[in-house]
């Protein structure tokens, strides 16, 4: 693959750290959950991962969409990225809520929505290394 585009981001101290991107528009403190025990204060890497997967989907969504001659540009793409304890480390499962536009046939939305995440490279990123759910609502 040739890149046409790479992202930069450096994190210092883990989860109780900062993540920096190289051109300085994204500048964060990063916190763990509570429910990890953490104070919850900050951002934690699984919001920015949904925040980027969503925002991804999306995009692919809204690709699809335009090719098929379907307007999506109303549809919503909310990300759930679960963390949990798998043998001696931890796994995510995703799952991806698509809020298709009122009046989109439901089949319509539903195949636009598989090719979607045909095309998407967090989809693609993803695919056979952590479970991900497609709900279309």
């Amino acid at each position: 693959m040739d890149a046409l585009y790479t992202a930069v981001a450096t994190a210092t101290h883990g989860r109780e750290g900062r993540a920096v991107t190289s051109d300085g528009k994204l500048d964060l403190g990063l916190s763990a959950p509570a429910e990890l025990g953490g104070d919850g204060k900050g951002t934690n890497p699984e919001q920015l991962f949904a925040a980027g997967y969503a925002a991804c989907f999306g995009s692919a969504l809204g690709a699809v969409g335009r090719a098929a001659k379907v307007d999506v540009s109303e549809a919503a793409v909310t990300a759930e990225v679960g963390i949990g304890k798998q043998g001696e480390g931890f796994a995510l499962a995703v799952t991806l809520r698509i809020e298709l536009p009122d009046g989109l046939e439901e089949e319509t939305g539903r195949k636009l929505v598989e090719q979607a995440h045909q095309v998407c490279p967090y989809s693609n990123a993803t695919r056979g290394n952590i479970p991900v759910e497609l709900v279309v609502e």
